[in-house]
């Protein structure tokens, strides 16, 4: 099978003037030349956005579906000692994101995320969405950074990135990878008490 496919590209390389060799330095160059362009900030921005967006929907909704009466929910069936409530664990979310985003745009860690904790204050689940929502309009503006040479960053406490390593990019992907880990745990949490996470209906 490999020899049926090669042969036919060979003889258009061949009819074509260009040998063999010559095709592997032009897929060379092109390799080289892509690896050392520049990113293009505002493709970057745009990308980012949409992850954004779709972070953004599934979660809320996923909090949106939960009861309010069940923000305090935590697993027994199993070993689950020492794990947040569903409500703590949207906190946590929450809180990274408003931490992660305040690096990414060289401002102070907000006083009251708590050590990825949390506002004390925010306790129902009206307060707790309201909370969600402002974290990921945090990080929009943290997207809309990327590419400002003026913009001032900083490395966060909480991220793995060591100094050298810290871009606006890197902390905003960074949030989303923990907070879709968190999405994760919470459709656990959701179908442990009977309701279908929004995403995963028909």
């Amino acid at each position: 099978m490999l020899k049926m496919k090669w042969k036919p590209l060979l003889a258009v390389c061949l009819i074509a003037g260009n040998p063999l060799a010559q095709v592997r330095q032009q897929v060379a160059d092109t390799v080289v030349a892509t690896k050392d362009a520049p990113l293009d900030a505002e493709r970057e921005k745009r990308a980012m956005q949409s992850l954004l967006k779709i972070a953004e929907k599934v979660i809320t909704s996923a909090v949106d579906a939960m009861p309010a009466d069940k923000f305090g929910f935590v697993p027994t069936d199993g070993e689950f000692k020492g794990v947040r409530t569903f409500g703590q664990m949207v906190k946590h979310l929450s809180a990274t994101n408003h931490i992660l985003a305040a690096a990414a745009l060289g401002e102070e860690p907000l006083a009251d995320a708590g050590d990825e904790v949390g506002p004390e204050t925010v306790r129902t689940k009206t307060e707790i969405l309201d909370y969600l929502k402002g974290s990921f309009a945090h990080l929009s503006k943290a997207i809309e950074a990327i590419g400002q040479p003026n913009a001032s960053l900083n490395p966060s406490p909480i991220s793995p990135l060591k100094r050298n390593e810290v871009t606006r990019s890197a902390l905003v992907v960074e949030s989303l990878i923990h907070a879709f880990d968190h999405y994760g745990q919470m459709v656990e949490y959701l179908r442990m008490n009977g309701v279908v996470p929004p995403a995963s209906r028909p």
